[in-house]
């Protein structure tokens, strides 16, 4: 993955995933925008070993289930870094529940986060990227719980599987616009095959216009990010 010079955003960059794809997309040449909520110490941690790559980091606090948290934070991004190349939206929660046991806030809070943040903050990153008439890459993570389920899980198995609907449709109406979307599934170490991989020019590629959400992928070895190469 070759990505020198890049400005990539990473929500729930605090720990898990999120801090692993934003140090890996700094040992690749990116900046980072790291995105955190509640654990100043452990996203300082993370900016630290961005920077220990040569690459610059900047902090940006916000609830991803707040929308204007969540437009603040992508104007942020840009006006310490830059225009945003990628996106990943990692940021997610699962609080299990019994389903006969759920309550409307417990659904409300899965999927305003997992879903509804995901949704906007794409929209946000979108919307700056087609305006600067810029191609970039945008990274939804999804879970297999969406295809298998999971205990105790309806409304995160819900949120993750709109999640892939999502980026599937989302990935039809950027398409025009050179907008590549990924739904790779982390925790199954398998990701939809990057459809800006199929085609001919463009600073990433163009998409195959009967595809241009790709296909499921198969296993990729640890540390290779999709949606990049």
């Amino acid at each position: 993955m070759q990505c020198a010079g890049k400005i990539v955003l990473v929500t729930g960059a605090q720990q898990g995933i999120g801090r692993a794809m934003a140090v890996e997309f700094a040992a690749a040449g990116a900046d980072i925008a790291a995105n955190w909520l509640d654990d100043q110490e452990a996203a300082e941690q993370v900016a630290n070993q961005v920077r220990g790559c040569g690459r610059r980091a900047i902090l940006v606090k916000a609830d991803m289930a707040q929308i204007e948290q969540v437009r603040s934070m992508v104007s942020a991004a840009q006006d310490a870094l830059g225009p945003i190349d990628v996106l990943v939206n990692n940021a997610g929660v699962f609080p299990r529940v019994p389903f006969l046991e759920m309550t409307e806030n417990d659904w409300d809070y899965v999927l305003d986060v997992n879903l509804k943040g995901s949704c906007f903050c794409a929209q946000s990153v979108a919307k700056a990227m087609v305006s600067a008439g810029r191609p970039g890459v945008i990274i939804n993570l999804t879970s297999g719980a969406a295809f298998r389920s999971s205990p105790r899980g309806v409304h995160y198995v819900a949120s993750k599987g709109g999640v892939l609907s999502m980026t599937r449709a989302m990935a039809l109406e950027l398409a025009p616009n050179q907008g590549q979307c990924d739904r790779p599934r982390p925790y199954r170490h398998r990701a939809a095959t990057p459809w800006q991989q199929r085609g001919g020019t463009g600073r990433y590629g163009t998409c195959n216009p009967a595809r241009p959400h790709g296909a499921t992928g198969g296993h990729r070895p640890r540390g290779d990010i999709p949606g990049l190469r």
